[in-house]
């Protein structure tokens, strides 16, 4: 057997290399900015620290998301010494300026430059992102050099299990999959379980329309997962691990599949990890893309190669999961917190945020914004702060009509409560969740209505069919706000919407079904007069 990594010796070999680099230009290779030809820039900068004779001068480093999206593609260039400087909408024109102009001439390209000072930066805190844009995801000892599987080694030589456990409880960490249990209370109960067989599962079956948090991560952070699903392995008795990801997500599988086989060989997976008495095996399992499979009765049987249906709870995963098993699933984001929360202690993560809500979450802030993109802000910061400072306010004159949180599964929040902190309980209270973490501002042009039929079209053709209530009922509520967005809805209509919610809401088997009415009734609630402006008053017809 192979001698594990030396994660010291790895960390210092890489800064040693560093070093000799007088500039090291950071660009950023997610898919954001793939999409907006990251590729082909990154081509052309090669070619010109060719043709110049740079390559003793420039290291190019491909990274993860650089988090504003709606700039990219995105470019870090690093001096020896400390400068720093920032490029957004790096074409290859702008890409071989950088090389000619900043490196070699020492003159900046002004046009292009981004003040990195600027709120949508400043106003984040990064635990989870933390090496977004910096490390390059498809080395380890990037990820090594930068405090990578510290926390896993601390964890396998200097704490017990428990100890682990104890941690994440004092953290507050809750699960960032959307329903927000408390984290440290389901590793107990799965540490605590019977049986010598354990399971363990990261959700990164991430589903909302326009969240792309886990994906981010899967794909520009891999290691940091494989870490955090390590350290929850020790702490709760689990020896095989499953990572679940949508199949609309062909790179973030490519990304996992790659260091998983990097961790096994240098001992961070696999027999005698790090040379201590703990065992772990993890493979990366696709999903066929339902959105159900979000949902952990229906992701455990989608694993297990059957249909990705949803059963009733009890008995839940951790007493009955995966092959009759005690089984534990978290979401990818929460898993990602773990390296750091063991590092720092429970103490510092739970000093973030707010008491109930603690540390931070990730964003992908997308709509009617100036600034569009992923996010990492304290738990309580308000929603203003986040659309005026952090989103750069509403673009084109407009005003901010509504923002949705939680996706399918939310609601959205009416301009009366900007001023919202952005935690679990005030989100519920108004009638939304926190869900995965979309955030979708609207206009003062977006119609309402027109919004909870988007979302209710997106559950209706979602639902698995396998309970009446979620099956019947989204086609039924479908159906009527069609008639009410096209001018032909009643009020006895609008009456009997309101009464199909509370039905389904009440009624249906999973989350899927029971979150599905939430855009109607929040729309409903908040922007009522927009309902009625578009019924065709039949009362006395249809009493």
């Amino acid at each position: 057997m192979a001698a594990p990594i030396d994660l010291h010796e790895v960390a210092e070999r890489e800064l040693e290399a560093r070093s000799r680099y007088p500039w090291r230009l950071k660009a950023c290779n997610s898919t954001a900015c793939l999409s907006a030809g990251a590729g082909t820039t990154m081509q052309a900068m090669e070619q010109a620290v060719e043709a110049d004779d740079l390559a003793l001068d420039v290291q190019l480093i491909p990274t993860g998301c650089m988090g504003l999206c709606s700039r990219g593609p995105l470019v870090r260039l690093l001096r020896r010494g400390g400068e720093e400087t920032m490029y957004a909408d790096v074409t290859p024109e702008v890409g071989i300026d950088i090389i000619r102009s900043h490196v070699r001439d020492h003159r900046p390209v002004e046009a292009s430059l981004l003040d990195q000072h600027m709120p949508f930066f400043a106003s984040q805190e990064r635990v989870v992102l933390t090496h977004a844009g910096i490390i390059n995801p498809d080395r380890i000892e990037s990820y090594v050099a930068h405090g990578g599987y510290q926390a896993l080694e601390k964890a396998l030589t200097t704490m017990a299990p428990e100890e682990v456990v104890e941690q994440v409880r004092i953290s507050g960490l809750r699960g960032r999959g959307g329903a927000g249990y408390p984290t440290g209370s389901k590793w107990a109960l799965l540490a605590a379980a019977a049986g010598d067989t354990k399971y363990l599962v990261a959700n990164g079956d991430e589903g909302d329309p326009g969240a792309y948090m886990d994906r981010t991560v899967m794909e520009d952070d891999p290691h940091r997962l494989i870490e955090g699903m390590a350290i929850a392995a020790y702490a709760t008795g689990a020896a095989r691990a499953y990572i679940y990801v949508r199949a609309e997500y062909p790179r973030a599988v490519e990304r996992l599949d790659r260091a998983i086989r990097v961790a096994r060989r240098n001992r961070l997976l696999g027999r005698r990890i790090l040379d201590t008495d703990f065992d772990l095996e993890i493979e990366v399992r696709i999903g066929a893309g339902a959105f159900v499979c979000g949902e952990e009765t229906a992701l455990m049987a989608s694993i297990e190669g059957r249909r990705g249906t949803p059963r009733l709870r009890p008995p839940y995963p951790t007493e009955r999961g995966l092959w009759g098993a005690p089984t534990m699933i978290n979401n990818v984001e929460t898993l990602a917190n773990i390296p750091a929360i063991v590092t720092n202690g429970g103490s510092w993560f739970a000093s973030i945020g707010t008491p109930s809500s603690t540390g931070t979450k990730v964003f992908a802030l997308a709509g009617d914004l100036v600034n569009t993109g992923l996010i990492e802000v304290p738990m309580g910061i308000t929603l203003r702060h986040i659309v005026e400072d952090i989103g750069g306010g509403i673009p084109n004159g407009r005003s901010f009509k509504a923002a949705q949180t939680g996706g399918p599964s939310g609601g959205c929040i009416p301009a009366e409560f900007l001023d919202t902190p952005v935690d679990y309980d005030s989100l519920r209270e108004l009638g939304s969740i926190m869900g995965s973490g979309g955030l979708i501002v609207m206009d003062d042009e977006v119609v309402m209505p027109d919004v909870a039929k988007y979302f209710m079209e997106f559950s209706m053709d979602e639902s698995c069919g396998k309970c009446t209530p979620c099956r019947a009922g989204t086609v039924q509520m479908h159906g009527i706000l069609d008639r009410i967005t096209t001018g032909t809805g009643t009020r006895r209509d609008l009456r009997d919407l309101e009464h199909l919610c509370q039905v389904v809401r009440d009624t249906s088997l999973c989350g899927l079904g029971q979150s599905a009415p939430n855009p109607i009734l929040s729309t409903i609630h908040y922007f009522r007069d927009e309902y009625e402006a578009l019924l065709v008053d039949r009362e006395a017809v249809d009493a």
